[in-house]
Order: C-alpha cells, then structure tokens, then sequence
C-alpha cells in the first residue's frame, strides 16, 4: 500500500514495480475521465460527411475498446474486470467533447481505464478527421472524478468561465 506522499510503483531501492494488491478487499470503483478535440468550423461541419464513417460512433468504440486493454498499454497496470464502461463522444462549441467512465468491483481503481478510454476516443477523432486539417489539437486529457478505493473520493472542482 502506498504511503503519504510515496509514489506506490516504486520499491525502496527506487525500482519501478507492479503493487500486491492481494491483501485489499474488493469494494466498487468508478472513475469518469474527459478529453477534448479541437477542431475547425470546417471538420465540424464535414463530420457527417466522413468517408471513413461516423467519427464519434468509431471514437466510442475504440475507447471501449483501449480500456479493455489498458493493462497491455500500461506497464504497472492490473488487469481489471470492468463492470461497465461508457464512452460519449459529443460535439460541443470548438470540437468534440469526450466522457469516458468506468466500473468495477475489485481490489484497485479503474482511473487509467477511463483515462486510456478518453484518450484514445481523441486519438481516433483526429485519425478520422486528419485528412481535413492536420492542426488538430487534443487537449485537456484528465481525471474528472473517482469513487471507491483507499484514497477516497474525487471530484475535480468545476473551472468557472
């Protein structure tokens, strides 16, 4: 278990390892990460159109996808039996919003599952709008809240405009 103020990856040499987490008792987790697209007026408006198919429809199933395989991506991750996983992709006023939130009953949390999920659904908005500008932005990939878990509940506070 990790220590106030000790990253938990780490052994006490400074050797990156994988936490035992045999020893905690399985509660619910969740997590909900976001991530945002910037796109132009143009791909906005050609996204309908798109050659390859819906943009967002493929964005959802690709982060569904990624976050069944966060743990293949992520070296120190656990494998994690996801109980649920939603992944909303929607346009908003400069680009694409992405929600992704995951579920699970077990022994650590689901965060780098939500976030895995948010991140590649952005990946994939860019690959199915690339051809239209290459100066799309992904930006602010984040944690927005968690449940569950020794450390507690988290929920990013809302940014006033």
């Amino acid at each position: 278990m990790a220590e106030t103020g000790r990253l938990s990856h780490y052994d006490e040499s400074g050797e990156a390892k994988m936490v035992d987490m045999s020893g905690k008792e399985a509660t619910r987790r969740t997590a909900t990460a976001s991530a945002f697209v910037e796109l132009s007026e143009a791909v906005l408006a050609a996204l309908p159109a798109n050659p390859k198919g819906n943009p967002l429809e493929v964005a959802r199933f690709a982060g569904i996808q990624a976050a069944k395989r966060t743990s293949e991506l992520i070296p120190m991750c656990h494998p994690i039996a996801l109980t649920h996983l939603d992944v909303r992709a929607e346009i908003v006023a400069g680009g694409v919003r992405i929600i992704a939130t995951a579920a699970t009953v077990g022994v650590t949390g689901v965060e780098m599952e939500a976030l895995t999920a948010a991140s590649v659904a952005a990946l994939t908005v860019y690959d199915m709008t690339k051809a239209l500008d290459k100066g799309i932005v992904i930006r602010e990939v984040r944690l927005e809240s968690k449940t569950g878990g020794k450390s507690g509940d988290f929920l990013r506070a809302a940014i006033s405009s």
